[in-house]
């Protein structure tokens, strides 16, 4: 069977998603180990017994809700492809805007940055490799997430990153940075989205902070003022209804010029605020 039909009996039988002609792309490359410009090059390329084989079983997976990435081990955040696995969180195409707010932000030439709860590294190395004179700090609590951004790190050769296991602060020797980012869990615990998609497969370590989904949202609010400089810059990223509630933990902990920016479906998605001078 060739490239073109193998794609477009796939996508016909097996209605995955919205995006079912692109997981099915992304899985026949992985499986061909072919870039996906290559598909639309030689449609009529012969697919063997073997990466039909192959294909077929991760389609079922797919079927059966599996993410995209987790089959194929990647996934795409800014510049970066950056290896994934179950033990972290997939990096959203909406968290990039949490990069581009840090990235617009006045900071020292060799800002002190740091990553909480940085699972794939995704935040850390995208601000990292824009930065090169930037000394970024990412941590997480599992270890197994630490040895993944690690290796992703290694990938890329970011010499400016330092990654190791701590719970939020506990493990960060006491220093002031210019710049403290966040993607936290922040889903509640009774969300009946947690039974749906793709996220069923995601550790809910990663998603779930109680029963508001704001708890570690709260500890981080209320710590961050004693690791940053003066006029120094919290950004965070947190669900689309929770803006206002975001703005009144920075302004509780005496944060300024709070303020939160909408991502592109319109919706409420990073709230930041400033240490006072």
């Amino acid at each position: 069977m060739t490239i073109a039909k193998l794609l477009q009996s796939a996508t016909a039988a097996n209605h995955l998603s919205d995006s079912s002609e692109l997981d099915c792309e992304l899985l026949l490359c992985f499986v061909l180990g072919v870039d996906p410009s290559y598909l639309k090059t030689w449609p009529e390329r012969q697919v063997s017994d073997d990466h039909r084989e192959q294909f077929d079983g991760l389609l079922q997976r797919r079927v059966g809700g599996e993410p995209v990435a987790y089959l194929i081990g990647s996934q795409g955040f800014w510049s970066l492809d950056l290896e994934v696995s179950p033990a972290t969180l997939i990096p959203r195409p909406e968290t990039e805007l949490l990069v581009e707010v840090a990235l617009e932000l006045s900071l020292p030439e060799q800002a002190s940055v740091l990553d909480l709860g940085t699972g794939t590294g995704a935040i850390a190395l995208a601000l990292a490799a824009e930065r090169s004179y930037w000394k970024v700090c990412a941590v997480d609590l599992q270890q197994q997430a630490v040895d993944l951004a690690e290796r992703n790190r290694q990938r890329y050769q970011l010499n400016n990153v330092t990654l190791f296991a701590s719970d939020w602060f506990a493990a960060i020797p006491t220093q002031h940075f210019d710049l403290i980012v966040s993607n936290p869990p922040y889903i509640e615990a009774n969300d009946p989205h947690l039974s749906q998609g793709d996220v069923r497969f995601e550790p809910a370590s990663a998603l779930v902070s109680g029963d508001d989904g704001l708890d570690d949202l709260r500890l981080v609010c209320s710590q961050s003022v004693d690791y940053l400089a003066d006029g120094g810059w919290l950004v965070l990223e947190h669900g689309f209804d929770q803006g206002a509630a975001v703005r009144e933990l920075l302004d509780r902990a005496g944060f300024v010029l709070v303020e939160t920016r909408q991502d592109l479906n319109g919706c409420e998605r990073i709230t930041l605020g400033r240490h006072p001078l």
